[in-house]
């Protein structure tokens, strides 16, 4: 069996698997320069995945990736005895506090969970890097303890409030919530923090009134008039005498000006003002209340369907406030992958993880559609098969995530619920017609108890199914020579487009996927929503000081 390849960290990496193991095993101290996370919020829900239908069109094909449920169990009882024995004396006594306080709860459990996590993402972080932990209220408060005693006191930089979406929620008995909490923490004093100008208001953009048509835009009118008394700027300019404290600027800063057509002078001798044009003016320094960036509504074209999927300029805001280009950044809970977008398109290097093989195919398909295939040479995929014994320790480790992985290998949509399937593990779907949708149903065997009777029972649904064309069968280990005989009887399909004529069943083993093999039928469409195209535009950091 082939030795499976470690992380090239030369590269931007995806892993897949539980980022506190991928922490331990991988990621060294200090080696990283900027950290986003947004964790789960114990909200007890289920996090899904929306595929696309038919031709194209949004359909309710929502896969539960993961659920947001913690429940006290032995598993929370053996992570809280290890933070106890080896976690520095502050976070041990604040996790400990926390079990007083709340109790073997669903809570806790989130918490301890969170903890061991931050404690290893202070390790990884360098001097001078920053960690956005995004919440919401209902956990903020909890995770502002845990952070002061893993980081310090003095760690804490900001409390950041997204103002996400309207007031929803039962708002009769109390008020409505529609914020997120980002809890800022830097690991010393010395972290990079680009200063953020957003742009002017309406009512400020409103005072610049006048306009001399000379391709500078519009501009108001200032004082250069001293505020306080400046006896070394008390001179006459062109008959106008100085002011009583003297002017704001030099003899020759005022030459300079009167040269560049920006001094007014009032008539009779009066004040000397000076020309402010809108298009010069800096913007508003960024503050820790973000009103600005809306959330994602159905119809936003970077839309991919994750419930929990976060608008790329609220990411974007963040990589550029505290990072530069070149830098690490690294999101432990990767979801549909916005940090690292954010990160990829402004020159960053980015280190993702997630626990659900869902969203890292999101991910990798989200990346693909938006900068192109070529950015698949950019970075590596840790943690998925890459030969049969992969692929059977992944079957051995979780069944359910074997046959996602399987069908994403064939471009198809898993079920969205992998028991009462009858046999069926997955759908591809293809253009049957001009105005018609085809489909291949996919059956996944990982186990080694092959029979003929397996791929009968897919001929079967095959034939009882509407719009169902063909079959596809795919195992780990070769399929026996009875299942060749019942897939070389099962008949051909020809389509109805190009005149092609296609095995209504295919077996394919997964050894054969993994060395380029695909099933013989028409091009499906992408299972997934698509991606917004990624254009470059100005190079520059627009917003920074």
């Amino acid at each position: 069996m082939a030795k499976p390849k470690g992380p090239d960290f030369s590269k931007n990496l995806l892993f897949y698997g539980d980022n506190l193991g991928v922490m331990r095993k991988y990621m060294a101290d200090e080696s990283v320069d900027l950290i986003y996370l947004d964790p789960p919020f114990n909200s007890n829900r289920s996090y899904n995945v929306l595929f696309k239908q038919k031709s194209g069109d949004e359909a309710a094909a929502q896969i539960t990736a993961f659920d947001d449920t913690w429940t006290w169990g032995q598993d929370d009882e053996q992570a809280f005895a290890e933070l106890q024995a080896t976690a520095a004396p502050k976070v041990a006594d604040a996790i400990g506090a926390m079990h007083q306080l709340i109790g073997p709860s669903d809570m806790l459990s989130y918490l301890v969970m969170m903890t061991q996590r931050l404690v290893e993402l202070r390790r990884i972080m360098r001097d001078t890097a920053s960690l956005y932990l995004h919440c919401d209220p209902v956990a903020s408060h909890y995770l502002k303890v845990i952070l002061d005693a893993i980081f310090g006191l003095t760690a804490f930089r900001n409390e950041v409030v997204w103002q996400r979406t309207a007031v929803k929620g039962d708002a009769r008995t109390k008020l409505g919530r529609n914020h997120d909490v980002l809890l800022l923490y830097g690991k010393s004093d010395n972290v990079t923090f680009n200063r953020i100008r957003t742009t002017h208001s309406d009512e400020y953009r409103a005072r610049f009134k006048r306009d001399d048509n000379d391709g500078r835009g519009p501009y108001q009118d200032a004082p250069l008039d001293s505020p306080n008394p400046r006896p070394n700027l008390t001179y006459e300019y062109k008959g106008h005498e100085p002011p009583k404290n003297g002017w704001r600027v030099s003899l020759q800063e005022m030459e300079r000006l009167d040269e560049d057509r920006r001094l007014i002078f009032s008539k009779r001798g009066g004040r000397i003002r000076r020309k402010l044009y809108l298009t010069e003016q800096e913007g508003v320094p960024l503050g820790d209340v973000w009103t600005d960036i809306a959330p994602l509504n159905s119809q936003a074209a970077e839309r991919l369907g994750y419930p929990t999927q976060k608008p790329v300029k609220l990411l974007e805001r963040i990589v550029k406030a505290s990072s530069n280009e070149g830098d690490v950044v690294f999101d432990p809970f990767c979801g549909c992958g916005t940090t690292v977008d954010a990160a990829e398109r402004l020159g960053r290097r980015w280190i993702g993880i997630d626990i659900s093989y869902l969203s890292v195919d999101l991910m990798d398909t989200r990346l693909v559609d938006t900068y192109g295939p070529d950015v698949r040479s950019e970075f590596q995929v840790i943690g998925l098969p890459a030969d049969v014994g992969g692929a059977r320790a992944l079957f051995d480790q979780s069944a359910f995530e074997f046959e996602r992985w399987a069908v994403s290998l064939v471009e198809g949509t898993p079920n969205e619920k992998q028991v009462g399937d009858r046999g069926v593990d997955g759908v591809i779907r293809f253009p049957l017609s001009s105005n018609a949708t085809g489909r291949v149903l996919v059956s996944v065997k990982g186990g080694k108890q092959l029979n003929p009777g397996m791929v009968r029972d897919l001929g079967g649904t095959v034939e009882a199914q509407k719009d169902a064309v063909m079959g596809i069968f795919l195992t780990i280990d070769p399929p026996t020579k009875g299942m060749v005989e019942a897939a070389n009887h099962s008949g051909t399909f020809v389509h109805e487009l190009t005149g092609t004529t296609y095995p209504k069943l295919q077996l394919l083993t997964v050894g054969q996927l993994l060395s380029g093999a695909r099933p013989h039928m028409p091009t499906p469409y992408m299972p997934y929503l698509q991606a917004q195209k990624f254009v470059a535009a100005d190079p520059k950091l627009p917003g920074l000081d």
